[in-house]
């Protein structure tokens, strides 16, 4: 029955008591515990007083500071959570944080950050004992490294409020409990003639100068080290040296420190400080400010300390744009700082906000979502991207700005490993295929065309076999010269995933063709993947047990990276594919269906920038001309392409489509409108595969010695004999060996044979060539042995001679 009467009341306390942090060093009443809240995660510190251990008037002074501090609120000043007293014990309850000397003990940072730091932390401080002074008419009395304390943001907090006074009264009757507090007492202390000098501020601008001392220098022994001032900066001297005067009525006040170092040059006065105070005071700035604000902090983030970005300034930026009208600016700073939290947070925190952002109609937005998307797509689950991202970035396909299309191009760099098969295989590659061949921007063109060969190791296999090959063809026929360049290296760079059939029946004629390209570049490219692809076959004719390795990322879905086929394409793997090409101007208008007309001109009249290929993957708009078209378009952000009629018109039947387009000149595969049309340097306008030209010149050379090739013993056989007959009705025969023509010097005589008339039985005609043709080859092979005599008897010939 008496068991509730024995009850420990502690348990009625909100808070649980963890392990003794730090006993302060015998500088505070109070031993300080790790803590957190019952039922919760939510650390907390907790100061505790045993009143078992102590003295009465230091149990007085632990319930007082107890009552000041559940009455001061500030954001400089140590939060107060609960507190808890029974017959044995005090309990305090506050945010989480660690002594300031312990703080700085452990801290790491160095050069910079760590001047920036401690500089935003003494200005903290200054500002909570100006909000003491001026605002509370309140006297702290005990301002000391040990006094301050720092949460897990990084803030400095002003605690140690057990010997916090009145203004009025003039501190002759406050006295420290602590004896090794006394060394930080002001010199007007025992001296009541000073002490009528003193005003409100002086005793904690006294303070102020000590703790600034031991910042610098560690923990303060003697009142007679203050006067050595080589660590503290040279910003801060002046001050220092008005703080620790021994004149009480010569220390300035801290609201005018704060006005002296927030000038310009003033010590206060650094990004870090700036950057905070705005944070602070963003809910009065207005949208031009904030959009400044966020713009330039990007760059100033590596200069701060993680833990300040990560509990300071993340949360603010989070907290802006969920709340307030800072707009697609801050998405930059946001991601950027979203790697130092850990994945638990980043679900948390962040990916709510993508996934919202996503569904912006905003083209800004949109727009830096996408330049962004390598520092978040990381911590994105495959569902979410394919579920609630990859819908809302796939309308960037049809968008009528360029800088979106190409963008949401890029952005399948990143997206592709995450892709469902219907996403990847289906919806991507047919809007690649739009964009490549009905784009009218050249750079969104050759784009695709990179993009595609970078994210080849992700398609099907039976995908990939019938898309690139098409895909890269198409890019080589294109007017734009880097698309050209391009499709030849994305060949050579995802040569591992064709057949070597279709290397020798598909890749290399359309290589072939571009060796007569007008642009240089495009010429030596399509050398360079020849040779590759040359010596590649020659391998395996040499030793045909390679075409299994050579062929085995045919079939893969995940390409191994050591076999024989990925090993030769080495010198592809970093070649122009391997980066984007970057548009000629940084501003480029939003083009109408009509400005594909533009792809029918001859490449000469469509020049690449200097650098075809660049590195780079800025935007071809600026986000100026972003905002600008977004305020004039609405929400609106479909194409003006007729989507819906783009469906079967896929890579894998490209080339039956352009065949069939050449013949009938029907449809949308016209040869004269179709934009893959090659560019037709013969003044003509139709699409050919090379290999109808008969104009290809003498592939023989014009030394006589060539003759030597064909043996004085060849015949022909009758079969052969019989084809010349049928097919000399239809086309001239060649030019006579005889003759030794400079121009064809073993071709055949076109006047040799006459038109032969069928007759049953023998044919005299047919007679009178086989004799014809022994001659011929007797007189063959009498010449070829008088040049071999000659030549033995003759001696060694000079290099270039020629001897007759």
């Amino acid at each position: 029955m008496w068991s509730f009467f024995s009850r420990d009341p502690s348990k009625d306390f909100n808070f649980e008591v963890g392990e003794i942090v730090s006993r302060l060093e015998d500088k505070s009443i109070w031993n300080l515990h790790k803590g957190k809240r019952k039922g919760s995660t939510e650390e907390v510190s907790i100061f505790v007083f045993d009143i078992r251990n102590r003295s009465e008037s230091q149990f007085d002074t632990a319930k007082s500071a107890v009552k000041r501090l559940k009455t001061l609120r500030h954001p400089s000043i140590l939060t107060y959570l609960d507190s808890f007293e029974s017959d044995k014990v005090i309990y305090l309850a506050t945010e989480y944080v660690e002594p300031l000397a312990v703080h700085l003990q452990k801290q790491s940072i160095e050069g910079p950050q760590k001047e920036l730091y401690v500089a935003w932390g003494i200005f903290q401080i200054t500002r909570a004992l100006s909000f003491l002074n001026n605002d509370g008419n309140l006297k702290h009395n005990n301002v000391n490294i040990w006094s301050v304390f720092v949460n897990n943001s990084g803030e400095w907090k002003l605690g140690g409020v057990e010997y916090v006074c009145t203004a009025q009264d003039d501190g002759s009757s406050m006295y420290k409990i602590l004896p090794s507090l006394e060394v930080y007492d002001a010199p007007e202390k025992p001296d009541p003639n000073m002490l009528k000098l003193a005003n409100k501020c002086s005793t904690d601008m006294w303070g102020l100068g000590c703790l600034i001392w031991e910042v610098f220098n560690g923990s303060l022994n003697n009142r007679s080290s203050l006067r050595i001032q080589e660590n503290i900066p040279k910003q801060l001297i002046q001050l220092y040296s008005e703080l620790v005067g021994s004149n009480p009525s010569s220390r300035p006040n801290p609201a005018d420190i704060i006005t002296r170092c927030r000038k310009l040059g003033g010590y206060f006065k650094n990004d870090l400080v700036d950057t905070l105070l705005f944070l602070e005071e963003i809910q009065i700035k207005d949208k031009n400010e904030k959009n400044r604000f966020f713009s330039n902090l990007t760059p100033h983030l590596d200069n701060f300390p993680d833990n300040v970005c990560k509990h300071k300034i993340l949360p603010q930026l989070i907290t802006a744009f969920e709340y307030g009208d800072a707009g697609s600016a801050v998405l930059a700073p946001m991601f950027k700082l979203g790697r130092l939290l850990d994945e638990v947070d980043y679900q948390k925190k962040i990916v709510p906000c993508v996934v919202k952002l996503f569904s912006s109609n905003d083209r800004v937005t949109r727009s830096r979502l996408l330049q962004q998307l390598e520092f978040f797509i990381g911590h994105l689950q495959a569902g979410t991207v394919n579920e609630q991202i990859f819908p809302q970035v796939a309308h960037g396909f049809m968008d009528t700005n360029p800088t979106i299309r190409e963008q949401t191009v890029k952005s399948v760099i990143h997206l592709a490993p995450k892709l469902s098969y219907n996403n990847l295989n289906v919806e991507v590659l047919k809007h690649f295929a739009r964009l490549q061949s009905k784009d009218g921007q050249g750079g969104i063109r050759t784009n695709t065309t990179v993009c595609l060969g970078k994210i080849a190791q992700h398609l099907h296999p039976q995908i990939r076999q019938k898309v690139l090959i098409s895909a890269f063809i198409r890019a080589m026929r294109d007017p734009f010269p880097p698309a050209r360049t391009a499709g030849i290296l994305a060949l050579a760079a995802t040569q591992q995933y064709y057949l070597l059939n279709e290397v020798a029946l598909r890749i290399l004629p359309a290589l072939c063709q571009l060796t007569m390209d007008p642009e240089k570049s495009v010429r030596d490219s399509a050398f360079r993947t020849i040779k590759g692809f040359l010596g590649k076959l020659e391998k395996v004719s040499e030793n045909p047990s390679l075409r299994e390795s050579m062929e085995a990322d045919v079939n893969t879905a995940t390409p191994s990276l050591s076999n024989a086929a990925a090993t030769w394409a080495g010198w592809a793997v970093t070649a122009v594919t391997a980066k984007f090409y970057r548009s000629q101007s940084d501003t480029v208008k939003s083009m109408n269906p009509m400005s594909c007309k533009m792809l029918t001109k001859p490449a000469s009249l469509e020049q690449p920038s200097s650098s075809s290929i660049s590195t780079t993957t800025s935007s071809v708009t600026s986000m100026t001309s972003l905002e600008h078209e977004d305020g004039s378009r609405g929400n609106d952000s479909v194409s003006d392409y007729d989507y819906d009629h783009w469906g079967d018109n896929d890579w894998g039947d490209m080339e039956t489509h352009e065949q069939m387009a050449s013949s009938s000149g029907s449809g949308g595969g016209d040869a004269t409108s179709d934009p893959t049309s090659p560019p037709s340097h013969s003044g003509q306008d139709k699409v050919t595969d090379g290999w109808d030209n008969e104009e290809w010149g003498n592939l023989e050379g014009e030394q006589e010695t060539k003759s030597e090739i064909t043996s004085p013993s060849e015949a022909w056989s009758p079969s052969e004999i019989t084809t010349i007959l049928q097919e000399s009705q239809k086309e001239s025969l060649p030019k006579s060996p005889i003759k030794q023509s400079s121009s064809n010097q073993d071709g055949w005589d076109k006047t040799e044979f006459e038109p032969l008339e069928e007759k049953p039985g023998i044919n005299p005609k047919l007679e009178e060539a086989k004799r014809k043709r022994e001659e011929r080859k007797l007189m063959r092979q009498k010449e070829l042995e008088t040049r071999r005599a000659s030549k033995t008897m003759g001696g060694p010939m000079k290099l270039g001679s020629k001897k007759l």
